[in-house]
């Protein structure tokens, strides 16, 4: 069965070193939650073959809607690329603006959320699997997904709940029931509203928090031996700082992630930069195996097929455009028009996917470490090209792996707390009780593999992108009103810069 790679931090074929061997009471666990998760993990990651290759039909899901938001606005994502980085740079940010958290703030929390364990291992599975091709159609499907992160961001933020102490809560469950009731489909929006937030819970308390805990004990503990045996001594230490950190809610997510994030790439795509100047000579080269491996590969299965299935798949859950995710963490931006965190968010499929994962592939290519079928993939792939430049780099990859984790469980815990208070209710009591959970949840990530749970949350957060992409659908026309309402405003004056860069 295909087992997808998130960049929150899903399970990885052939990922060696990240899990645990499983105790009896893991064992005993998977045996009994097995029978009943198996299924429905068959039914949402269901393949079909494809010119010799298994193809997730909720890939396509992804895809398609990528390419349809594209076509339908215009592609967006190319003509307001540049509109895009003077709202994060915070050329238009009124302070008095409702809304809790900058522009900048609000993008950095949501890569949080994407950009993870998966940049580094799932491109190596993408490359094992498809050849230096995938990385072709892996940037194309970055490319469309910056579209489909615009349409639901923008939603997020115009379907939000403002309250008078001057918090908000927004995302897929607002601009469902809302927005479809708008639309005259009030019951079809409040079962999409209720789906989305129910998995978005169990993702979180899964893919986003019990498997970051997870894999970043198993890396700490490949490197620093006390702490072997000991994952309930590791997560209670992570269980306390994201605590720390949740705690304060969104405004203090936003403070580390606006460190953490931009941190984690400098280090990470500095460090392939590096390595891409150390063997510039074979540039020309790796491009060339690029592009003709996307249409004419050789040795990978499926052919051109192959390689355009595992670069799409990497894309797809790398950067989670069309999940609705980052939509909650962006309804909380300050902003006089919903349209503005439409153009920020697009920028974060390009920095996951086009950046990042295309820097990994890139090393990977350049010095020569993918060998077809020798079996190095995953993690092991990307680790051996890096160190073929840096010896040691295992131990900056532990770091970060650590950091990606942490980053992404706190971006998480606030995705599941704001569909948590969507069903039960605003309030501070009711808050509290969802960041204790999550807290405990660190701890038993750390301390048992927990295999088929994992592996159901990770279908729950799939499953947020089918009620997610049919209110996208539906509100197609209505993201076009408020966009053309925007740009009549930026025409007048009415919005215009506040400091000029």
């Amino acid at each position: 069965m295909f087992k997808p790679v998130l960049g929150a931090g899903v399970s990885l074929p052939l990922m060696t070193g990240l899990a645990h061997a499983q105790s009896g009471i893991d064992q005993a666990i998977s045996d009994f939650i097995g029978p009943i998760v198996n299924p429905i993990v068959g039914i949402v990651f269901y393949s079909v073959p494809v010119f010799g290759t298994q193809f997730p039909l909720i890939v396509g899901w992804l895809v398609v809607a990528a390419l349809i938001f594209t076509v339908y606005f215009g592609f967006i994502q190319f003509r307001g690329f540049r509109h895009s980085i003077e709202l994060v740079r915070g050329d238009y940010l009124d302070p008095n603006d409702a809304g809790e958290v900058t522009p900048f703030q609000a993008l950095a929390t949501a890569l949080s959320g994407t950009v993870g364990l998966g940049n580094i291992a799932g491109v190596g599975v993408a490359v094992y699997l498809g050849g230096p091709g995938a990385t072709f159609w892996m940037i194309l499907a970055g490319l469309l997904g910056m579209a489909a992160k615009f349409t639901e961001c923008i939603l997020g933020v115009h379907y939000r709940n403002e309250y008078a102490d001057g918090t908000v809560s927004g995302g897929p469950m607002y601009y469902l029931s809302k927005g479809l009731s708008e639309a005259g489909k009030e019951t079809l929006g409040k079962v999409l509203a209720i789906i989305f937030a129910i998995c978005c819970i169990g993702g979180a308390l899964g893919g986003g928090n019990m498997f970051q805990a997870n894999q970043s004990f198993a890396q700490i503990s490949s490197i620093i031996p006390f702490f072997e045996g000991k994952g309930w001594l590791f997560g209670l230490i992570m269980a306390a700082l994201v605590g720390v950190v949740i705690i304060g809610g969104i405004k203090s997510i936003a403070k580390v992630t606006e460190k953490i994030v931009p941190g984690m790439a400098v280090i990470y795509v500095g460090a392939a930069l590096v390595i891409i100047a150390m063997n510039i000579g074979a540039v020309p080269e790796a491009f060339s195996a690029i592009i003709g491996g996307a249409f004419a590969p050789t040795a990978v299965a499926g052919g051109a097929i192959g390689a355009l299935i595992q670069g799409f798949k990497r894309a797809a859950f790398s950067n989670e455009a069309g999940i609705g995710s980052a939509s909650i963490a962006h309804s909380a931006v300050q902003t006089k028009h919903p349209v503005t965190e439409g153009y920020v968010a697009l920028l974060e499929p390009f920095i996951d996917t086009v950046v990042i994962c295309t820097m990994t592939s890139l090393v990977i290519t350049i010095t020569g470490s993918w060998v077809p079928n020798d079996g190095i993939t995953g993690i092991a792939l990307t680790s051996k090209a890096f160190e073929a430049s840096f010896s040691g780099f295992g131990y900056v990859l532990a770091i970060a792996a650590v950091l990606f984790a942490f980053s992404t469980m706190i971006s998480w815990s606030y995705y599941g707390l704001k569909s948590w208070t969507y069903l039960f209710g605003e309030g501070k009591q009711k808050e509290t009780v969802f960041k204790l959970i999550f807290c405990v949840f660190v701890v038993i990530g750390a301390s048992m593999s927990l295999g088929p749970v994992i592996d159901f949350s990770d279908a729950m957060i799939f499953i947020m992108a089918i009620p997610n992409i049919i209110g996208l659908y539906i509100m197609m026309p209505k993201v076009k009103s408020l966009l053309a309402d925007y740009h009549e405003k930026l025409a007048s004056g009415e919005i215009k810069k506040i400091k000029n860069a």
